[in-house]
């Protein structure tokens, strides 16, 4: 079974992370490096990116002629996307393990953040009551 594992920020700007101390960032990358590895290790990763935050994110949408329509950028929003892994599991509970595990992350002092990972099966396909 494939979940994706979403790491969300809370809002309030840019990442805070940048505001940490010199040796709080170095742990909290460190953790994550050795968080890649182990799943990757133990055959359950299959993808996983941090991405930029909301300062350089747009909505994007077709218009009427087809052509993207942006909107944005949304530095002020709730909370946003921090990152993403995509794993392959035997089950949902290993997934909310895992979840856990990401959301112990360190942050400043090395106190664990226990941000909220928001865990979402993959679907290989529609659901089959659909398809009948």
């Amino acid at each position: 079974m494939k979940f994706m594992l979403m790491m969300n920020h809370p809002g309030k700007g840019p990442y805070e992370i940048f505001n940490w101390a010199q040796k709080d960032i170095q742990a909290h990358m460190e953790f994550m490096r050795t968080f890649g590895e182990k799943l990757h290790d133990a055959g359950e990763w299959v993808a996983g990116e941090g991405l930029a935050g909301p300062e350089q994110a747009r909505q994007v949408r077709a218009g009427d002629d087809g052509k993207p329509i942006t909107d944005g950028v949304f530095p002020e929003s709730k909370e946003f996307l921090a990152g993403y892994w995509i794993i392959d599991v035997d089950s949902p509970e290993r997934a909310y393990a895992i979840a856990a595990e990401a959301s112990a992350a360190p942050g400043p002092g090395g106190k664990p953040l226990n941000m909220p990972i928001e865990v979402r099966e993959v679907m290989s396909g529609p659901p089959e009551d659909l398809c009948s």
